[in-house]
């Protein structure tokens, strides 16, 4: 059977550095923070009192208040996100085969603030007395639903959920479903809102977030000897994946190509990754394999790198395992030090990065590193562009996302050829 091809055609994204994609890729080059003090609730009794909010948000922009009351934060944000996208990708929805549509939609953790707020109203004394909607605003899989009824996609539909690397996922079935032939186009991606009292007491007690809290800014600092933990973040991204002869039949614009995808497990701890990096150097392999491409033809590896102690040195290793001399000559940078961790939305705005960066030619940064914050584990001669976006042809790009439980995902973009 030969494999359809495989484009990205619309983009948007809800982020700490803005409410479109055009905002969050300027703010990404510029390499602006995200990051300041929480405002979502009172955080003055937490270790950690700062994350990456979004800003600005209103829901109402989305549908109708009564209608958003029946949705969790997370969904709201995945709606706003999709429709950005749809609109992106320039559908005549009157003339596509609904049928032939899917939506698969990514989210880590679900409706934890709606979750949240139940157990918290609970009263032993009045009996439980819950919203009717309480499970369908919390259930991780409500926002590939609520995307497909806002615009009657009748396609593949559901959710995955893989800790931090579930919205790689969601692109890699999408991506996997198209080439089969099994749909025209997915709407695909990933939110999460887990910005709150649960969200962040519970990382607290894992000790796995900054407590950088007198500079919020600088606390996330990837691959930096004083990295401290990562920096919660919240939104959405959404990109449409379309198969390559239906694109060119409806005259669409083309960002890139979908190259390959790999999977693997680390198969070692529940949250810790493995120390040499074997998942990561497999999953990697696993992509480029997939990919039918060489190490060589990489030239950008936007990384999970989220500023924890373990992590950032086992990618590093993996990246020259997998990449030898090749290596010195990628560009690498976490986005993360910029947009915050957003979890189960992290892998799909890494992803558009990586799509923008091979559109654009140009790499955004991993800020906050200073001269001679350097951890005596990692090779510095390796390109973390640091600091500064850095303009190079940026024939292909590869991300990278691992999550909680050992899951490893990787996602290759490519240059666009019509041949």
């Amino acid at each position: 059977m030969e494999l359809k091809r495989v484009v990205v055609t619309g983009l948007e994204a809800i982020t700490p550095l803005g409410l479109t994609i055009s905002e969050t890729w300027e703010g990404l080059i510029d390499g602006r923070s995200g990051a300041g003090p929480i405002t979502l609730f009172d955080s003055s009794k937490f270790k950690t009192r700062f994350a990456c909010e979004v800003k600005r948000f209103d829901s109402l922009q989305v549908m109708e208040r009564k209608e958003a009351r029946k949705c969790d934060r997370y969904t709201l944000f995945a709606l706003a996100a999709a429709k950005g996208a749809i609109t992106d990708a320039a559908f005549d929805l009157d003339k596509e085969n609904l049928d032939r549509i899917g939506v698969i939609f990514a989210s880590g953790i679900g409706g934890i603030k709606t979750f949240e707020e139940e157990l918290l109203g609970y009263n032993e004394e009045r009996g439980p007395r819950f919203n009717p909607f309480f499970i369908p605003k919390m259930i991780a899989d409500i926002a590939a639903g609520q995307i497909s009824m806002l615009y009657g996609f009748r396609g593949p539909n559901f959710a995955t959920v893989s800790a931090c690397a579930s919205s790689t996922n969601a692109i890699s079935d999408a991506f996997n479903y198209i080439r089969l032939g099994k749909a025209n186009a997915i709407i695909t991606g990933g939110a999460e809102a887990a910005i709150s009292i649960a969200g962040v007491g519970g990382f607290n007690a894992m000790n796995a977030l900054s407590t950088r809290n007198d500079a919020p800014e600088t606390a996330s600092r990837p691959f930096s000897a004083s990295r401290d933990g990562f920096v919660l973040g919240e939104g959405a991204a959404c990109l449409v994946l379309e198969e390559l002869e239906h694109a060119k039949a409806r005259g669409a614009k083309i960002y890139c190509e979908v190259a390959g995808a790999g999977l693997s497990a680390d198969a070692h701890h529940l949250t810790a990754s493995h120390p040499q990096g074997l998942g990561a150097k497999l999953v990697m392999i696993n992509a480029l394999d997939d990919a039918n491409m060489q190490p060589e033809e990489i030239d950008y590896i936007n990384v999970h790198g989220t500023s924890t102690p373990i992590g950032d040195i086992s990618e590093a290793r993996a990246i020259k395992e997998v990449f030898g001399e090749h290596a010195y000559q990628l560009n690498i940078s976490s986005t993360k030090s910029m947009t915050g961790h957003l979890l189960g939305a992290a892998g799909a705005l890494e992803a558009i990065a990586c799509s923008l960066a091979v559109k654009n030619d140009i790499v955004p940064p991993t800020i906050n590193h200073e001269d001679g914050d350097d951890d005596p584990e990692i090779d510095y001669k390796l390109n973390f562009t640091f600091n500064k976006a850095q303009k190079r042809t940026v024939r292909a790009a590869l991300s990278n996302t691992f999550g909680f439980g050992g899951h490893n995902a990787s996602i290759i973009v490519k240059k666009f050829a019509d041949n």
